[in-house]
């Protein structure tokens, strides 16, 4: 395994920042978060979930994705993810029972299958889906990839050209038989790929997360308008693909450049809306509301800011959208895309 390269969580240096929840009584469905428990002090478990959802936002449910975390060592390769969904859906299990609240957290799971595995693919799927007991809705496979050496956001380095290869599309195509979305990591620099995957298997809802990955980091720090000229050609080039939808978060990653993490103090809300507003604002404007979701992508992002504090500044960025337009954003295109059967009342 390489390096770690996500930021380290300081919670000293977290609890250097605190706010009070900005419009507290919206319901909100994070989207994106992982759970794990890794070497070097990396641990993400529900324990620590539950801190972070009691800071005052209406967390109502979340969305765990595919992170590498328990798997099962006694089974064949293309099996051991199985392990993971049955400790997510453990967490689930916890958080159903009402002991914690309402917070219904790993609702939806999003794991790991090869979509490569062509024929032998479909056992693998139907495993999953009996590990995850109702809740699985997607899978993720690691795609993120560039040849620069110091852009990575994966400890375990992904293939380069996955999602060119036509196995891949097939099993991506497979996907919709079974009612569950592809979830997609993948740079500014690879929205070309995902472009033409979405053609290819246009059954298949795709979920881009993070954004898209405009990068900040390595060859292209310094160069921020560059790149946003390069990313937002090809998030409008995707916004014309119907079965796709946006993750709206993920750029307190190191790849993002934004370096947070590197200043005396956390970043406040205000500091988050005016620093990521034109790509949260722009991606809105091209898929609009009901094809975006907002996501925490915790623990990665908590490197370098508190789960408060992000749900604050994503308030601040859509505070003069409607509240029907907010709705959509904070809880409902969750729900849509992974499917999931919640009882929320909304009012205004």
């Amino acid at each position: 395994m390489a390096a770690p390269t996500h930021v380290p969580v300081r919670p000293d240096w977290l609890a250097l920042r605190d706010e009070a929840a900005l419009d507290p009584g919206m319901p909100i469905v994070d989207a994106h978060h992982h759970l794990w428990d890794r070497p070097q002090g990396q641990r993400y478990l529900f324990d620590e979930l539950l801190s972070d959802m009691a800071g005052g936002h209406d967390i109502r449910a979340t969305i765990f994705v595919q992170s590498r975390s328990m798997y099962r060592p006694d089974l064949p390769e293309a099996f051991k993810p199985v392990g993971e969904v049955e400790f997510a859906n453990g967490v689930a299990a916890q958080a159903a029972s009402g002991l914690y609240g309402r917070h219904q957290a790993c609702a939806g799971i999003v794991a790991h299958a090869d979509l490569r595995l062509a024929d032998r693919l479909e056992p693998v799927l139907g495993a999953l889906s009996r590990a995850g007991g109702g809740r699985l809705r997607g899978i993720r496979n690691q795609t993120a990839w560039h040849s620069d050496p110091a852009i990575a956001s994966n400890p375990v380095p992904p293939e380069q050209g996955v999602m060119r290869d036509p196995a891949f599309a097939a099993g991506v195509r497979q996907l919709a038989h079974h009612g569950l979305a592809l979830d997609v990591w993948a740079y500014h620099t690879q929205l070309d790929e995902v472009a033409a995957l979405a053609d290819a298997c246009p059954e298949t809802m795709i979920v881009l997360d993070h954004c898209g990955g405009p990068l900040g980091a390595g060859s292209y720090r310094g160069r921020r308008s560059e790149v946003f000229a390069q990313w937002s050609a090809g998030m409008a080039a995707l916004a014309r693909r119907p079965n796709l939808r946006v993750k709206l978060g993920g750029l307190a990653m190191r790849v993002g450049g934004f370096d947070f993490h590197q200043a005396p103090l956390p970043p406040s809300s205000e500091q988050l809306a005016e620093a990521w507003s034109p790509y949260i604002l722009l991606c809105i404007e091209l898929f609009g509301p009901q094809r975006c979701m907002f996501e925490s992508n915790f623990p990665v992002d908590k490197g370098m800011v508190g789960y408060g504090v992000l749900w604050n500044g994503f308030k601040r960025i859509v505070a003069t959208f409607s509240s029907h337009e907010r709705a959509w954003l904070f809880h409902r295109t969750a729900m849509e895309a992974y499917r999931l059967d919640l009882s929320i009342t909304e009012t205004g």
